[in-house]
């Protein structure tokens, strides 16, 4: 159901709109010019570890703004994009003035988080397992995809809000730690943001959250979506009853033979419930996280071509109904920007502009004290990202590519 739009309340950063990201790789003469401890009571164990919600926040955030020919005039993208929420989600991690934050014609990056929240739940118990940075160069034309593995270990900077004191610990317990002591979604995104600018350099012109009920909808409105299955796999989440899929915990319930889902090698047509289930697969596969990685930005990508496909990016009318499938479970943050500003100006990136990119070369990267961290080269990569030399860095390291389809 649609939210009402409000733009979001001033912080105390410097303002700043938003950007664009990059996606082939491109020889770099095409570039262009531009612009403490926790003392709360401990989470119940889950059962299902709903990481797909990454997908959602892209995809939904791909469909709204990757553009590959959105037709017609900035009201009628207007119209379609009126009723999404919009709240402060980077804090003091937007780009300054001097980073270009105050206009739309250099590089943008954006924070795209999604969140596991569940009806059962304390408001404020959620974490952020899906983290990924868009980036779009000043020429507007492409788009680059880059997943922060959850379990890095970083510093959590203290955030007065929430009293949270600081603390060194895994990435996806930031949003934690924001969201808690009612700092909500929106606190849980200004201390994510803070961390990845503190831990990478890159800061931002915008921000998106969508929570995993809205993944299933978007892509049920989608109809189904290509996929091309990498590793074969069976779900551990879902089973067949009587041909029908089941969460494994209703399928007990049942009493009845159960047949667990299974994920063969090739490309074809899933539905919401499928597409979400392959995604969200990681104990299983060869690189656990890092394939699940893959997959997701797969996902986020067959969501972009399919929502081109079907016509949403070209009638304002479609492209509404996918947002109203989101509903209240998408929050977004532009800066000074309006949505529909945004989505003009990246009018010409396409999904086939679209570039998966890999952090710590696909596979685990340990530090001195056994737990995950970012390796030398995917500093450098997000270092290229700041300074939006991201194509001559891809181009310099083709083995940063996403090995996905």
């Amino acid at each position: 159901m649609p939210v009402q739009t409000r733009r979001r309340p001033p912080s105390s950063r410097e303002p700043a709109p938003a950007g664009r990201a990059s996606a082939s790789v491109v020889p770099p003469s095409r570039r262009g010019g531009g612009r403490g401890t926790d003392t709360s009571p401990k989470r119940k164990r889950r059962k299902d570890p709903l990481w797909a919600r990454l997908t959602v926040v892209v995809g939904a955030v791909l469909m709204m703004t990757s553009g590959a020919a959105i037709v017609g005039s900035k009201a009628l993208i207007g119209q379609a994009t009126g009723s999404i929420s919009q709240q402060n989600l980077l804090g003091d991690a937007g780009k300054s003035n001097a980073e270009g934050g105050d206009t739309l014609e250099g590089p943008i990056d954006m924070l795209l988080l999604g969140v596991d929240a569940r009806a059962t739940w304390a408001a404020d118990d959620v974490r952020a397992d899906s983290i990924i940075i868009l980036h779009i160069p000043a020429t507007h034309d492409q788009a680059y995809l880059i997943s922060i593995p959850r379990d890095t270990e970083v510093q959590i900077p203290p955030f007065k809000k929430t009293g949270f004191g600081g603390d060194t610990t895994l990435i996806n317990a930031a949003f934690h730690y924001g969201a808690r002591n009612g700092g909500g979604w929106e606190g849980g995104a200004q201390l994510m943001a803070q961390t990845i600018k503190n831990a990478t350099g890159v800061s931002f012109d915008g921000a998106a959250i969508i929570n995993f009920g809205g993944f299933k909808k978007v892509i049920d409105a989608l109809g189904t979506v290509r996929i091309c299955v990498a590793q074969e796999v069976t779900s551990i989440h879902m089973s067949y009853v009587d041909g029908k899929p089941m969460w494994n915990a209703d399928a007990k319930k049942t009493g009845k033979k159960r047949t667990p889902v299974l994920h063969k090698k090739g490309c074809r047509e899933m539905e919401g419930w499928e597409a979400l289930d392959y995604s969200r697969q990681r104990k299983t596969l060869a690189n656990g996280d890092y394939d699940r990685q893959q997959n997701q930005q797969q996902l986020i990508k067959a969501m972009a071509k399919k929502a081109i496909s079907d016509g949403a990016m070209t009638n304002p009318l479609k492209l509404r109904k996918l947002l109203d499938a989101a509903g209240d479970t998408l929050i977004i943050d532009t800066g000074r920007a309006e949505i529909a500003d945004l989505v003009f100006t990246m009018r010409g990136v396409t999904d086939n502009e679209l570039t998966m990119l890999r952090t710590n070369n696909g596979t685990f990267h340990v530090n001195e004290h056994g737990r995950e961290s970012l390796s030398p080269l995917t500093m450098d990569m997000f270092k290229a990202v700041k300074e939006d030399k991201l194509a001559e860095f891809v181009f310099a390291n083709p083995g940063v590519l996403s090995t996905r389809k």
